[in-house]
């Protein structure tokens, strides 16, 4: 008799239902508890009512807690928002590109505040079109457009470019298609909670992916991609030259469903010779730092803008 017949199919283990380890925050732990890692079951209007709702009242709050002011904009014909803190260090500037799945806008400001109040320099969020209206190259032709106005003005050298989740694999892929113009490229990169291969899954997405999203690579990112050649190397940088990528930190935690992809790319980037270091921080989810009074949230963006500075000030991410 079969094993499975004898004693019945095994319990699949919830990784959900994980107790938080005591090697966090108590406040991490909290929110550990509370944390499900649900798709969302609003419809996309609603989600993006809800993430308005939530640059607006906590973005606001980081925005006080840093003393940064934010300017709404437009650059080369691109809606941005600007982050000045309060002590300007220099003419430095960071592009910010921000998560959201490519169809929600999760980040321009709760992801910039702290960035432009720790870092002591200017911070600029393109608000790219999104999916399914805008579907690829469309977020990238507009990161290109911000991108390339800010080098006019300013040295490449003394630019930053980062992102989180969607709004990462948006960063790699405007790289790759600046490397493969031979265009100036920024003097570093943030890649938070990634991927640069939209070819297939990584391991930690059979855990940690909302069970109510596709789980398979070929519908994966689709509403983006919308038939575009998965396997272009501006498409999945990962496939493409990275040797001549800038400096980069890459960071995720041990409970995200993009830590195999972060960490494939981190390796990818050591293979060819790039400067890279990756931080993983324990039991934290996707974008952690989306959670803003953990502990670890605070750590994270510590971590970015360190990185930041050392990168801008000469001296290297060590």
């Amino acid at each position: 008799m079969p094993l499975n017949e004898a004693y019945g199919e095994p319990e699949r283990f919830n990784p959900f239902e994980a107790p938080p380890p005591k090697t966090v925050s108590p406040e991490a732990q909290r929110a550990l508890r509370a944390f499900t890692n649900a798709a969302s079951p609003l419809t996309l209007e609603a989600h993006r009512a809800l993430c308005a709702e939530v640059q607006r009242d906590l973005g606001g709050a980081l925005l006080a807690r840093h003393g940064v002011t934010m300017e709404e904009g437009e650059i080369a014909g691109v809606p941005v928002r600007t982050f000045t803190p309060a002590e300007l260090v220099d003419d430095a500037v960071l592009l910010n590109l921000h998560g959201g799945a490519f169809t929600v806008d999760a980040g321009s400001v709760t992801e910039n505040a702290p960035i432009a109040g720790l870092t002591g320099r200017r911070v600029v969020a393109a608000r790219y079109r999104l999916a399914p209206e805008h579907a690829y190259p469309d977020a990238v032709d507009d990161a290109e457009a911000v991108y390339r106005a800010l080098i006019a003005e300013t040295p490449p050298e003394r630019v930053v470019l980062y992102g989180t989740s969607a709004g990462a694999c948006l960063c790699v892929q405007l790289l790759a298609r600046l490397v493969r113009q031979g265009a100036p490229l920024p003097r570093a990169l943030g890649f938070f909670s990634g991927t640069a291969d939209l070819t297939q899954a990584g391991d930690s997405e059979q855990y940690f992916r909302p069970p109510e999203d596709p789980r398979t690579a070929s519908r994966l990112f689709a509403t983006y991609l919308q038939g575009a050649d998965r396997g272009s190397p501006e498409v999945s940088a990962i496939l493409g030259p990275l040797g001549a990528f800038p400096p980069t930190l890459c960071i995720a935690g041990t409970r995200d469903f993009m830590l195999s992809q972060t960490g494939r790319f981190h390796r990818a980037l050591l293979a060819a010779g790039v400067e890279a270091r990756l931080e993983v921080f324990e039991a934290m989810p996707h974008a952690h730092w989306i959670f803003l009074d953990i502990r670890e949230a605070q750590a994270a963006f510590a971590s970015m803008s360190r990185f930041f500075r050392q990168q801008l000030d000469g001296g290297g991410g060590g």
